[in-house]
């Protein structure tokens, strides 16, 4: 086990920018490309998620001081410190059976791909900590092991029926083909379900309101670079930055906002041709097969509708931090909610006004759910010693984390609460009636005519 966990850290150690293209290399060998064709897909894949972190750690840097300021402004003190993905990722790690779901994730979707349960290969196992956190979490509150890895274990199932269900929308809002997301933020669609469905219903939300449509209404106001500005702009004097400081922020936030969609296209120039590859290869071996490559969700982070309503609900999230009785936790390394965004722009085809309300009616699950967290990450942290400085005592936690409704439902479903069982049946379902809902409505330019 020593072995295995030094080897693993290795690999980890290099960053996703060369584990992940690492992995697409290797696959585009097994599918028969050209050594020179698959390693200049690998590099380019690597300088697609380098470019794409770094300008997303751009905004984050640029925002999050922001966000920080305003929340300090209305001089609320809460107790639990968000740290953010990073941190609770840096925690989980420190588990001593972290490791393993390496094994379970890699065997489940070797399972499903031979029975044919599945067309999605995950290829992210950059974010296999996200399933020990899960694992954690339900042995954490149920003292089972066993109930961990099985809740770990329909995590990855449930995942690998995500990257299914939304791969032809993810195809025509990137334009790469055979492509997916197995990052676990898009089960946020379960929860935004219903309310979707509810506006389906109200003539006034079926029209188009992507930032394409919005160009024919408002003209340049929906160019990325100028929404960037005006929101940048709100946002700096919000936060008492000064006409200086604001028309700073405004610039920066335009900058990222202009630059996503460009470096995004590096990823279809990496991933064509591998999945020209495996379709050729699918064909020849397997009849009628295709294989989805599932990747992280930042090959979405092209699309202008995720920033513009995580950034918008920035307040939104301060706001309810304030108001909940209850919550314990200020969002500050998670201000930005990439699930709300990522899990709307799927579902509603990228309809701004969707994302927006959605996000402020299930923004609050995200801080009691944070809320809850907070023992059980804390609590880890001082058993690992994973956290330098960290006193018995202290409360950390994450503010956006991903899934929350089905970490907390199926943690206290095992710990035998019929409150969440029933929850936890009532998500199943709503995730079934998902996969139904996405695989008859129309994908994001079709949608809305």
């Amino acid at each position: 086990m020593g072995v295995f966990e030094s080897i693993v850290n290795a690999v980890l150690g290099l960053g996703s920018a060369i584990f992940v293209p690492l992995i697409i290399l290797i696959l585009g060998l097994l599918t028969g490309m050209k050594v020179q064709k698959a390693f200049m897909s690998a590099i380019t894949l690597g300088i697609a998620f380098t470019g794409m972190s770094m300008v997303i750690g751009f905004m984050s840097n640029a925002v999050g001081p922001a966000s920080e300021a305003l929340a300090k402004n209305t001089g609320i003190n809460l107790p639990a410190l968000d740290m953010g993905w990073t941190g609770a990722a840096a925690i989980v790690w420190s588990w001593s059976y972290a490791f393993i779901f390496f094994a379970v994730t890699i065997g489940v979707n070797f399972i499903m791909l031979i029975f044919n349960w599945t067309k999605t290969l995950n290829a992210d196992m950059w974010n296999v900590w996200g399933k020990a956190l899960t694992a954690y979490m339900v042995y954490f509150v149920t003292g089972s092991l066993v109930a961990g890895f099985v809740t770990a274990i329909v995590q990855v199932v449930l995942e690998l029926k995500l990257g299914d269900m939304f791969q032809r929308h993810i195809q025509d809002l990137t334009g790469i083909p055979m492509v997916t997301v197995t990052h676990f933020m898009t089960s946020a669609a379960v929860l935004l379900l219903p309310f979707n469905m509810l506006m389906d219903k109200i003539p006034f939300f079926n029209k188009r309101a992507d930032t394409n449509a919005l160009k024919k209404k408002i003209g340049m106001f929906s160019e990325n670079s100028v929404m960037g500005f005006i929101i940048g702009l709100g946002l700096g004097l919000a936060a008492a930055y000064g006409i200086s400081g604001s028309l700073n922020l405004a610039i920066q936030v335009a900058t990222a906002l202009a630059l996503f969609p460009m470096i995004s296209k590096l990823f279809m120039q990496s991933l064509s041709p591998l999945a020209d590859a495996m379709s050729e290869f699918m064909k020849k071996r397997f009849k009628d097969r295709e294989v989805f490559i599932g990747l992280d969700w930042p090959i979405l982070a092209g699309r202008s509708e995720v920033w513009v309503t995580a950034i918008l609900l920035v307040p939104v999230f301060i706001g309810f931090a304030i108001l909940l009785p209850g919550n314990q936790v200020l969002p500050l390394a998670s201000i930005i909610n990439y699930s709300i965004a990522v899990g709307g722009l799927l579902l509603t085809g990228g309809n701004l006004l969707r994302m927006l309300i959605l996000g402020i009616i299930t923004m609050p699950i995200y801080l009691y759910a944070a809320t809850y967290l907070a023992p059980v990450l804390s609590g880890l942290a001082a058993d690992t010693g994973a956290v330098e400085g960290f006193k018995k005592g202290q409360l950390i936690t994450w503010a956006s984390i991903e899934g929350p409704e089905f970490r907390i439902l199926f943690a206290e479903a095992f710990n035998k609460n019929i409150l969440a069982i029933i929850g936890a049946i009532v998500f199943i379902l709503l995730f079934i009636l998902l996969n139904r809902y996405m695989n008859k409505v129309a994908v994001p330019s079709k949608r809305y005519e």
